[in-house]
């Protein structure tokens, strides 16, 4: 039985359709107000309102509050006296804050509408860049067109005012550049990560276990440049600072995690499911190595550099130790990737429909408080084993007609035993 029947091209333009119009009319409706304040009482942009703090701190040279809560908040209200109450845990390493300093010199409603923009713009572009390598895909550029500007993801990306943008970026550019194989280059794509340290958590123990060390190397100088960059900008307090309040980290989750139910992640799906911290801990490190260990498999393999990415970008939302809903926009390459091995009839069944449900699922995060189980989690799981089970089924399919060649050919069967 083939589960991906339903998947017509009809009616996934009119699913994208539908969703699209949607949630940005009733994102456009709710933002339409007169003042920064939304129709329910948010600052428009939510968090982009932290960069535009470290940006003015960026600006004035005041490394020493890159880590000062209370200072943030204080600079946050004198540019933006809408912003009064609100607070934000500084995470960010310090190079982040010097890419904000020219938008700081904007008055916040500007710099939001440069920051859109700009997102909007490398979303784009990232999405064109992988899709002109799915040759399943070319005949359906509406559709993917549709899809990426309703993908819930990017819905959040903009809404949240978040940097993930910046992390596709660096996965579309390591992806492409692994595509015409040069590896240390791809490396200095991926280590562009460290600014979102989580997000490269995954990809550093899959390539280091599989062996790619120019990779790592390429990872290596370019996390390296990012930091010294910071350090040159500010000296090393402002880095040591950093390291501290990472440090810190596992007792400041309450306080950064306050809606789990907007997280997609192992780590907070055992969290929500079993609210015992020891409990929860363990299950997150056991269900993060098993996850781990089937990708590193699935690298180690002769596939398709396609499955292989696919299956590191699903790693990396459900291994990452802190993942919010805006950060999945960086699935976008995986699920066009994926929807051009589904058009090419060579997936699993079930595989399209599992595709369809990560795609969607996001955008009913907030029920799942009620239930206490991210089924967005469960989905991408599911999606991680079809795509090893690719590789496993081929390798099994390859053995058989060896073994099938062999009994027809005894002649040939003998010359390979020789040869070897």
């Amino acid at each position: 039985m083939n589960l991906d029947r339903w998947l017509t091209s009809k009616r996934l333009l009119a699913h994208g359709l539908l969703l699209g119009l949607t949630i940005w009319a009733l994102y456009i409706w709710t933002i339409a107000t007169p003042t920064l304040r939304d129709r329910n009482g948010n600052l428009k942009g939510t968090d982009f309102l932290h960069f535009y703090a470290l940006g003015t701190l960026a600006s004035a040279h005041r490394g020493a509050d890159l880590y000062d809560m209370e200072a943030q908040a204080a600079v946050a209200m004198e540019r933006v006296p809408e912003a009064k109450g609100i607070r934000y845990l500084p995470l960010y390493p310090p190079q982040v804050s010097i890419l904000f300093a020219p938008l700081a010199h904007l008055s916040y409603g500007s710099a939001l509408a440069v920051w859109w923009f700009c997102t909007a713009l490398i979303y784009g572009t990232c999405c064109y860049g992988v899709w002109r390598t799915c040759p399943g895909l070319r005949d359906f550029g509406g559709i993917v067109i549709i899809a990426a500007l309703a993908f819930p993801a990017f819905f959040h990306l903009i809404a949240w005012g978040q940097t993930s943008a910046l992390a596709l970026a660096c996965f579309t550019a390591g992806f492409l550049l692994l595509r015409d194989e040069r590896e240390f280059a791809a490396g200095l794509a991926l280590g562009c990560l460290i600014f979102k340290p989580q997000l490269a958590l995954a990809a550093a123990l899959v390539f280091l276990f599989a062996g790619r060390w120019r990779i790592l190397a390429g990872a290596a100088v370019a996390a390296a440049a990012q930091i010294g960059a910071g350090v040159l900008y500010y000296r090393s307090d402002s880095f040591q600072s950093w390291l501290r309040t990472l440090w810190h980290v596992p007792a400041l989750l309450s306080a950064f995690e306050p809606r789990t139910y907007q997280t997609h992640c192992l780590r907070t799906f055992w969290l929500m499911l079993a609210p015992w911290r020891g409990v929860s801990v363990g299950l997150y490190l056991i269900s993060a190595v098993i996850v781990l260990a089937w990708t590193i498999a699935i690298w180690k393999r002769k596939e398709s550099l396609a499955l292989k990415y696919s299956a590191l970008l699903v790693a990396t939302i459900l291994v990452s130790p802190h993942l919010t809903v805006y950060d999945l926009v960086i699935l976008a390459p995986a699920i066009l990737l994926l929807a051009d091995w589904v058009a090419q009839r060579r997936a699993q069944s079930g595989t399209g429909t599992l595709l369809y449900l990560v795609y969607v699922l996001p955008l009913v995060g907030p029920y799942m408080r009620w239930i206490h189980v991210q089924i967005s989690v469960i989905a991408m799981t599911a999606l991680l084993y079809l795509i090893g089970r690719v590789g496993t089924e081929k390798q099994s399919a390859s053995c058989d007609c060896n073994e099938q060649a062999g009994k027809t050919n005894p002649d040939r069967l003998t010359t390979l035993q020789v040869g070897e």
